[in-house]
Formats: C-alpha cells, sequence, structure tokens
C-alpha cells in the first residue's frame, strides 16, 4: 500500500506518532474490520437485527390496521358518482372509535358520525361484511322520498353527489316493509306500500342512522334492509390509493384499465 505523505510528526523528524501509523510497513495492508469475513458471532447479531426489525415492522402494520388506517375495494357502482368500482379506498378506522381485536371494546371516537359524510359500516343483514354509503338521516331525524327527492324534517335536501340512472321510473322491493314500524303517523303494517323513490316519512330511533347510495337508482341501502346501529360504523373513508377497471385486460393492458385521474383524490 501507498505511503501517505500528509504532515505527521514524523516528516517532522521526531518520534512515529498517530498521524503515521497508516503507512508504517508493519501493520496489515486492510483496515482493521474492513473487508474481513464475519466471525459467526457477527452473523449471530445481524440476523436477529434484522429479524427484530421485521417483527417491528409487521407489529406497527399489525397496530396501523386493526386502529388506524385498513384498505377496502369497491367491488359495486351503487356510490358511482362519489366511489367507482375498482376503487381502492384507505379508511380511518380511528375516528369513530376502532374496534380492539377479540376483545370487542372499541377505543374512545375522535368524532361522532355527522349526516353527509360518506361511512363503512356493518350492515344488519349481513354483519361479516363491509358497505359504503353516506349517511343521511341521524338518530331524530324524520325522512321521507317524494318522487326521488329526500326529505329531512319536511325540507328538501341539496344532494349534488345523487345520481338518478333511472330517472323517470320506479320500483317496488318486498323489504321495505320494514319502515311500516317506525312511520311518523305510527305503525301501519299491511298498509304501507313503499317504493324505492317513494316512502316515509319515518322517523330514524336513538342509536341508529340512516344510509344511501349516491347512485341512487343502483343501491341497495337503508330503504330495503333497515337502518345501522352506531356501533357498527366502522370507519370514514379518506382517500382512493389506486383505482383501476374491474375487469383488467390480460398481459400489460391493465396499464391502459388503471385510472390514473382518481388516485390520491380524498372522498367527500
Amino acid at each position: 500500500m501507498s505511503q501517505s505523505h500528509e504532515p505527521s510528526c514524523s516528516d517532522a523528524g521526531g518520534p512515529a506518532g498517530a498521524g503515521d501509523d497508516a503507512s508504517r510497513s508493519d501493520l496489515p495492508s486492510h483496515p482493521i474490520g474492513g473487508g474481513g469475513r464475519r466471525s459467526p458471532s457477527g452473523w449471530l447479531r445481524a440476523t436477529a437485527d434484522a429479524v427484530r426489525s421485521v417483527i417491528l415492522a409487521l407489529l406497527v402494520l399489525f397496530v396501523m390496521r386493526a386502529f388506524v388506517i385498513e384498505a377496502f375495494k369497491i367491488p359495486t357502482s351503487s356510490m358511482e358518482g362519489t366511489l367507482m368500482a375498482g376503487d381502492f379506498l384507505l379508511v380511518n378506522k380511528a375516528v369513530y372509535g376502532a374496534e380492539i381485536p377479540g376483545v370487542g371494546v372499541n377505543l374512545p371516537a375522535l368524532a361522532e358520525p355527522e349526516r353527509g359524510e360518506v361511512v363503512v359500516f356493518n350492515p344488519p343483514h349481513e354483519p361479516s361484511k363491509h358497505y359504503v354509503k353516506r349517511l343521511v338521516g341521524m338518530p331524530g331525524d324524520t325522512l321521507k322520498m317524494q318522487e326521488k327527492q329526500l326529505y329531512l324534517n319536511d325540507e328538501p335536501i341539496q344532494e349534488p353527489y345523487a345520481r338518478h340512472a333511472d330517472p323517470h321510473g320506479d320500483a317496488v322491493h318486498p323489504g321495505m316493509a320494514w319502515q311500516s314500524r317506525f312511520l311518523a303517523q305510527g305503525p301501519r303494517p299491511g298498509q304501507y306500500r313503499p317504493s324505492r323513490d317513494n316512502w316515509g316519512p319515518i322517523i330514524i330511533p336513538p342509536d341508529r342512522f340512516f344510509v344511501l347510495g349516491d347512485n341512487r337508482d343502483n343501491s341497495e341501502d337503508s330503504r330495503y334492509w333497515g337502518l345501522v346501529s352506531r356501533e357498527d360504523i366502522k370507519g370514514r373513508p379518506w382517500i382512493v390509493y389506486y383505482s383501476s377497471e374491474p375487469e383488467l385486460s390480460p398481459g400489460l393492458g391493465w396499464l391502459r384499465e388503471v385510472r390514473w385521474g382518481r388516485i390520491g383524490g380524498r372522498i367527500r
């Protein structure tokens, strides 16, 4: 190895000092610890560090998924106009109080659900699944729909997000009979005949919420299967982190199906 000629004690004629140790011929030709083979104990320490890092990363991921943020995919068009089939969402689970897995206890909520918000929830008829709809009715509200227009406490609601794929039609669904128990004028079993676009007025009871899909003529929602309890509201969608057509082309054709303009969009 070539000798160094930087100024040092030995260059001035005195005894060799720390400044010229690297140029002495009786020392190894490579720096101590550099380029040599790692000892078995060194490999064990490195492996243990890597395992600890992986375990910590998995723990953080578990905590984030359980209590803070979870990813969901939109499979249907019931929220079209706001959300599209093929959208992938990040959902804020902490805002309404995330449930501690395996315990059945919820953490304190940061906020309460508000009218007009898009929410993720477990529907009463399929409690193991997650649905995404818009919250339109709060406890104590009186709701009705006449000719597709939604009314809150007898006042029409302006809903710029609502869409109607069947602007002139209507439909009858036998599942809507549940509404007769909550009619403002009292129960009318066997006499109440609601339809998709004409129903109510109904009064929302305590701790219950009424949700609708923004794609009103193509959405299964509270009109048909009933009210959502507070404890079943799980989170608030935050952002679209990926979006593509539901049916992807083979090979690299999927690149053409990505909806680049939707990625990163906030959900309102």
